[in-house]
């Protein structure tokens, strides 16, 4: 006769063969995560697969606090530890996680953001504690490895761009587990030379190659430097913590050079123009101040006292002459006036008169006789003619009617 099972006797009994397999008790299965969920509970849901196939899989609140140290996300890569076992209630075996951890690129990229935020609130990303590049060097440090197409970038577009400035290249280890001891140790030695600045650096590469780039210590030593340090790691995508911590980021090693060493050939011409603006300045000032030294300087003549004296002296022999002008008229009109009441009182003269025939009656005394009613007969009187003195006696007057 043929056995009747129910379905919790299969599951139960699929159930025992999963404990008892000692592979299933305790495994690590690699995996996307998809279909996550953080239940209200604490407990997490998720599904991890790859490209030929899925298993559920269940975290429990208790296993958090140590199993798990980031936040899941869709897409990640992990590793799950734990045991499968069947869930007896849907039939169907699952995945137990007790520990849930990155993948490769995916768990450096979570040490990473880790590193990058604590450093961010210690300050150091902070722009005031930045260092300018000084524009004009003589000596430049660079740490990188000594061999590769990085340290021939830096070399040859630094030497292009100013022959004159000093290279010290510190051969530097770049990727593997010495890598950041052997960058601190080349800051502290370019340090201790006392370059210009520093030129921190690698070509680009992986995640994993560039790690070295990302370790706290060598972050603290770029932080610590005294001398302003420039990063070049990798390529333009490619971002590190020491491009967050150092005074200026540069895209490449090429750039970083650019970006350190001034041109010389630029800076000469520039030199050249502005020794001619300064020269042509110059002598404008020059001229200027020369004009200005002139109108001043007869500006003081004629404030000195010999310009005013030479002044007054003008003014005085102007004023002589004006003087003598003046006087010369007043004595002309003045003689004119004085003919002129010449010719006056010679018409009123009675000498005048007496050189026209005409002559003078006076009695004794002097008196003029101007009419017969002022003598008589018997009067003596003095007739005046141009030549003397005539003495008469009047006969008679008689009275003359003209007209």
């Amino acid at each position: 006769m043929r056995n009747v099972y129910t379905v919790e006797q299969i599951n139960n009994y699929i159930k025992n063969m999963f404990r008892q397999d000692f592979l299933l008790s305790s495994l690590t299965v690699k995996g996307e995560i998809s279909n996550c969920k953080y239940h209200s509970s604490g407990h997490i849901y998720f599904t991890l697969k790859d490209a030929s196939g899925a298993i559920s899989c269940v975290m429990f609140r208790g296993s958090r606090p140590d199993g798990l140290k980031f936040q899941m996300k869709e897409g990640q890569q992990v590793n799950v530890t734990g045991t499968i076992d069947v869930y007896e209630r849907d039939g169907k075996y699952q995945l137990y996680a007790k520990k849930i951890e990155l993948d490769g690129e995916g768990a450096l990229f979570e040490r990473f953001a880790t590193l990058k935020k604590e450093l961010a609130e210690r300050g150091m990303f902070a722009p005031e504690y930045k260092q300018p590049i000084p524009k004009y060097i003589k000596t430049l440090g660079v740490v990188t490895a000594p061999t590769g197409a990085a340290v021939r970038d830096i070399i040859n577009i630094s030497r292009r761009r100013n022959p004159y400035v000093q290279i010290y290249l510190y051969p530097a280890i770049v990727q593997g587990d010495q890598a950041k001891e052997s960058i601190v140790k080349g800051i502290e030695t370019l340090t201790e030379m006392g370059v210009d600045v520093i030129i921190v650096g690698r070509g680009g590469g992986s995640i994993e190659d560039l790690w070295a780039f990302n370790e706290e210590m060598v972050a603290e030593a770029i932080f610590n430097c005294p001398i302003p340090i420039i990063s070049a790691v990798g390529h333009e995508t490619d971002w590190t913590i020491a491009d967050f911590v150092s005074d200026l980021r540069a895209p490449t090693p090429s750039a970083a050079a650019e970006l350190a060493v001034y041109e010389y050939e630029l800076l000469s011409h520039d030199i050249d123009a502005y020794r001619d603006i300064l020269f042509r300045r110059m002598n404008d000032r020059i001229g200027r101040l020369r004009d200005r030294a002139e109108n001043d300087k007869r500006f003081l003549e004629h404030l000195s006292p010999e310009a005013r004296i030479r002044d007054q002296r003008m003014r005085a022999a102007q004023m002589e002459e004006k003087l003598s002008r003046i006087i010369t008229d007043m004595i002309r009109d003045k003689k004119h006036l004085l003919a002129v009441n010449v010719e006056r009182l010679k018409a009123l003269s009675p000498l005048d008169k007496l050189q026209s025939g005409f002559s003078y009656v006076s009695d004794s005394e002097g008196k003029n006789i101007r009419s017969i009613e002022g003598v008589k007969a018997g009067d003596e009187l003095l007739i005046n003619v141009i030549d003397g003195t005539i003495k008469t006696e009047v006969i008679s007057a008689k009275e003359t009617t003209y007209g």
